[in-house]
């Protein structure tokens, strides 16, 4: 892409409005726009983000065996009623009627819905285990929203409902579930830890949240400091192991780990004092497992092997890529901007064209951009007249992993510079050896 045909619209300024770090940067490289308390509007480079997120998510739902379907944003209230959720939920539920004065809802959840879709279709245990899940955007009607999309009302959603004959089942779709948020998080660059959580509006009694340590966590967190050190499983797991799966649980769930809801102050105090970690968190996953709490209101029954109907155990588990996004800037960024890390960044490499105009410098990045284009990299050419301070404060700001810097100086030697964006650190180098480090 060339950033003379690209819309990015960069604010010099820090907004006064913004309080913690994501949500500054995020206005500043132009990423989002805020449309409504609340409510932003992502902008093509917050865009190619979030798709990156969303395709690391949806690779690993799949890869667990769950299946992708789309439901859609609004919802009958009849439905929550049958749940006995309508009235219990709360304001935080955008309530509205359509033109016949029906009670509908923009809903924040859909355990109801995908209840009722499984209900209409599946009969019998020889249609079980089952996973259905999807990515669309949700409403929460948050009294203060705050810190950008950290706590906004409109947000997009991953979530997977699971429906199994029995506990056990459901169990193993639990662990299912848990390891592929372990690897989910581990992909995209963060450190998440498993944490005994709350089960909130959902119900259940089984719940676990995965934190991220960073300073502007909404509350404190508290964990044994062994967690920061362990490896996730690799792509090999298998997701039909009952075994490997509880034993990958048990491990990740063997020492101290809570939430401030759930945190057990004489348990914590007990641990020795080089492994107590008490910080700040952010949420980027919470699971849960809820038994019949839907399907049994709901008649969602199925046909035993003895012939017998009873209710269906169900879990449903969320992730927030629109939120991820701005939990990755809090973990990866500096004074300067932010620290994409490769697999999300909007663009993997920047070429900087230091003197715009010149025949031998639009030459060579002309080239470069050329060879890059057609292997497939994803790449922002800063082709604009612009001082080259101005285009380094622009690709710093906006993240990009490496950056190949080309000006008169350097070219005269056969040179150009190669900058990774994550340490700083350059070389000179020739193109075709520049080209060569960018694909090793």
């Amino acid at each position: 892409m060339r950033l003379s045909r690209f819309f990015l619209p960069i604010l010099r300024e820090t907004p006064k409005e913004a309080d913690i770090v994501s949500h500054r940067l995020m206005l500043r490289a132009g990423m989002i726009r805020q449309e409504a308390a609340g409510i932003y509007a992502f902008l093509p480079l917050g865009l190619r983000v979030l798709n990156k997120v969303c395709a690391i998510i949806r690779e690993e739902q799949n890869r667990s065996g769950a299946i992708e379907l789309l439901m859609p944003t609004l919802q009958s209230a009849d439905l929550w009623r049958e749940s006995g959720r309508y009235e219990a939920y709360g304001k935080e539920m955008l309530r509205i009627k359509d033109r016949h004065e029906r009670d509908m809802l923009y809903g924040p959840t859909n355990e109801e819905m995908v209840t009722e879709i499984f209900r209409s279709y599946v009969r019998s245990y020889k249609d079980l285990p089952l996973n259905l899940y999807h990515i669309q955007w949700k409403f929460r009607d948050e009294v203060r929203p705050r810190f950008g999309l950290m706590r906004g009302r409109e947000f997009l959603m991953k979530d997977a409902y699971s429906f199994d004959l029995d506990y056990a089942g459901a169990k193993h779709a639990y662990n299912r579930m848990f390891v592929a948020y372990l690897r989910t998080f581990a992909r995209l660059g963060l450190k998440a830890i498993p944490m005994v959580a709350d089960t909130g509006p959902i119900g259940g009694n089984l719940s676990h949240e995965f934190i991220i340590l960073a300073q502007t966590g909404e509350s404190e967190v508290f964990c044994h400091r062994d967690y920061l050190d362990y490896d996730v499983p690799g792509q090999d797991v298998d997701f039909d192991d009952v075994d490997g799966l509880q034993k990958i649980f048990d491990r990740w769930t063997s020492l101290y780990a809570a939430t401030s809801e759930k945190h057990d102050a004489e348990a914590f105090e007990a641990l020795p004092a080089d492994a107590k970690v008490s910080a700040r968190g952010i949420e980027v996953g919470h699971i849960f497992y809820f038994g019949t709490k839907y399907s049994e209101p709901m008649r969602a029954v199925v046909a035993h092997p003895d012939g017998s109907e009873k209710p269906v155990h169900m879990g449903s588990y969320g992730i927030g890529p629109s939120r991820l996004v701005a939990a990755l800037i809090e973990a990866f960024h500096d004074d300067a901007g932010i620290k994409w890390p490769e697999q999300v960044a909007p663009f993997r490499v920047a070429i900087l064209n230091l003197k715009q105009g010149d025949a031998a410098t639009d030459a060579a990045c002309e080239n470069l951009y050329k060879a890059l284009v057609n292997r497939g990299e994803d790449v922002l050419y800063h082709d604009l007249e612009e001082r080259p301070g101005s285009k380094f404060a622009t690709t710093d700001l906006i993240g990009i992993p490496w950056q190949i810097v080309v000006g008169p100086k350097g070219l005269a030697d056969g040179k150009v510079e190669l900058k990774r964006r994550i340490d700083g650190s350059r070389e000179l180098l020739s193109m075709d050896d520049a080209l060569a480090r960018l694909k090793a």
